[in-house]
């Protein structure tokens, strides 16, 4: 998957995502245990996704906020 395609995803997309890569990378782990993995290049390119991914969360987690301005309070003179 390619940064410019991630990035285009939303953060609930991006979680989904993240969930079934690593649900996938855990299918492999085993099939790579048991010795029936036939594309070994496969686990590294799910674990470089999901570092991608992680990425793009964090950041995302990390930008500030948009709040909307809240009006300036006036002082009150006595």
């Amino acid at each position: 998957m390619k940064m410019k395609e991630i990035i285009e995803l939303s953060t609930d997309e991006l979680l989904t995502k993240r969930r079934d890569l690593r649900q996938e990378s855990l299918h492999l782990r085993l099939q790579q245990q048991s010795g029936q993995l036939e594309q070994p290049s496969r686990l590294r390119l799910l674990r470089r996704d999901v570092a991608r991914i992680e990425t793009i969360l964090s950041r995302r987690a990390n930008e500030p906020q948009t709040i909307p301005a809240a009006e300036p309070k006036s002082k009150k003179k006595k």
